[in-house]
């Protein structure tokens, strides 16, 4: 009985190469013991200079970044980095705006920038109505237009991502702007073709009508289709300068559909990867288990 299990028993080592004298892989018992004695006296080595280096006050700030810095550095920051070096020059710029300006009162309509640039336009909308309406029934078209594209993106191309970026718009949409609930001008231009149609009640923060332009631009673009991307962005404009002409959103609403639609598309993404990772993974368990099974 042991005879025939030693014969069964496949050897661990390889057998000597008579040459050299040293295992075929050409690594040694001894050759490993020395590897590995090699790595700990490094790890112990590290380890003693971190715990060294978590001393004193001066250990600390001759390794602070800031010591080390040059009129080089702040010339070479100034030519090649010079974006954020002008946002930084906005921060302090608005920081001296936001601390000297005189504050609207409560009894005020609010100051918007966006409707003292298209003053003139707000003035040619309200001494033509039938104007008004032409562009309202346009803006609703492309509403419908946006509508369409994200849909068919989920239901004949089969991408759901921007139908998931829409519906987590919408629906945050629909959360803040009950949750503040801003007076509406008093130099609105209201238009019962307007979307949404009928003269009906609306939110106005944020713009539904631009983060829906910007998740069917994104995704145009994502799937190279630029031209048509290219004319969303243009329609997109040309709707939000046609939304301040009418009083019917504040620049904040503008701007922060804006980025509505840039950050539920990227959402929307993460979501869509997650969901296809977690599907990967379910399938194969599947498949191990089924493995298992045969």
């Amino acid at each position: 009985m042991s005879d025939a299990v030693t014969k069964t028993v496949v050897p661990l080592r390889r057998k000597s190469n008579p040459l050299n004298g040293k295992h075929t892989n050409g690594v040694t018992i001894d050759d490993h013991s020395r590897q590995v004695g090699s790595i700990n006296s490094q790890m112990e080595n590290i380890s003693t200079k971190a715990d060294d280096g978590g001393g004193g006050e001066g250990e600390w700030t001759s390794k602070a970044s800031f010591m080390t810095w040059t009129a080089h550095d702040a010339v070479y920051v100034a030519r090649h980095h010079w974006i954020p070096c002008l946002f930084a020059a906005g921060v302090m710029f608005f920081t001296v705006v936001e601390y000297t300006f005189q504050m609207t009162p409560a009894s005020s309509q609010p100051f918007d920038l966006g409707f003292v640039a298209t003053r003139s336009l707000h003035s040619i909308l309200a001494s033509s109505p039938n104007l008004n309406t032409v562009l309202a029934a346009l803006n609703t078209i492309l509403v419908g237009m946006q509508t369409t594209y994200i849909g068919w993106t989920w239901a004949v191309e089969g991408r759901p991502r921007a139908t998931i970026a829409a519906l987590f718009m919408f629906t945050c949409r629909g959360i803040l702007g009950y949750s503040t609930q801003l007076p509406r001008p008093q130099e609105f231009l209201g238009s019962g073709v307007d979307y949404p149609v009928g003269n009906v009640s609306f939110f106005l923060f944020y713009s539904g009508h631009v983060a829906g332009s910007m998740i069917a631009s994104l995704d145009m673009k994502r799937m190279q289709r630029f031209r048509l991307a290219m004319v969303f962005d243009i329609l997109n404009v040309l709707q939000s300068i046609r939304l301040l002409g009418t009083r019917g959103h504040y620049t904040i609403d503008i701007a922060v559909g804006v980025g509505a639609g840039i950050l539920f598309d990227s959402l929307a993404g993460k979501y869509d990867e997650m969901n296809k990772r977690h599907l990967s993974t379910t399938r194969l368990n599947l498949i191990s288990k089924d493995t298992l099974v045969d």
